[in-house]
């Protein structure tokens, strides 16, 4: 991600107002993960001020955050000292998550995938499989972009691909965004997995 762009979100975090995708509202599709599955160890990459990280841990999961916005991160542990909850939040990019060892039984990422470079995607992915419990699942929402090559955020279906080379689709839900940008839910495990739902 290049300078401008990072320095753009660490703004957005400044702001009064949260940025767009910063809701504070988890969302259903995490809710159910929560409510169908035994806690255990969670990596929240992209974090931002920390709502899913906080919910997962509300629910007794042991949940990392990693975040390249200090902002975000200061007012990510901000929102969990208030909910009294123990967390371990990251100040760092998910290209390189110093320090942070698996196996996590769920790896979680709203909004973040889509906003990386191919280059950075291809690390990303390193990293994933790296930190995945064999059994865990990998909890994706992506935006998509009409074309490749297109400006701005968002994948095309070859970066699926490139996933699916070392995890297996368990199920995929699209829909549209604010009636224009389509978006999907995907939910991932190990081929070795052996996930119902």
């Amino acid at each position: 991600m290049s300078f401008l762009r990072r320095w753009m979100f660490q703004k957005w975090y400044m702001h009064r107002q949260p940025p767009p995708w910063d809701t504070g509202i988890t969302p259903p599709e995490v809710k159910e993960y929560i409510a169908s599955h035994p806690p255990g160890r969670a990596l929240d990459l992209g974090c931002g001020t920390g709502t899913n990280v906080i919910a997962l841990a509300q629910h007794g999961w042991r949940v990392t955050g990693v975040d390249f916005a200090w902002s975000a991160i200061r007012s990510a542990r901000r929102k969990a000292r208030q909910a009294g909850v123990a967390v371990d939040l990251r100040l760092d990019s998910v290209t390189r998550l110093n320090g942070i060892d698996g196996p996590f039984d769920l790896i979680l990422d709203i909004g973040c995938f889509h906003n990386l470079t191919p280059e950075a995607r291809a690390i990303y992915l390193k990293h994933l499989v790296r930190l995945l419990d064999p059994a865990g699942t990998y909890l994706l929402y992506v935006h998509f972009k009409q074309e490749a090559g297109e400006r701005g955020h968002g994948i095309v279906e070859a970066d699926l691909d490139r996933i699916a080379s070392c995890l297996r689709l368990v199920s995929r839900q699209d829909s549209t965004e604010r009636g224009e940008c389509r978006s999907a839910w995907l939910i991932y495990c190990p081929d070795s997995c052996e996930m119902i739902h």
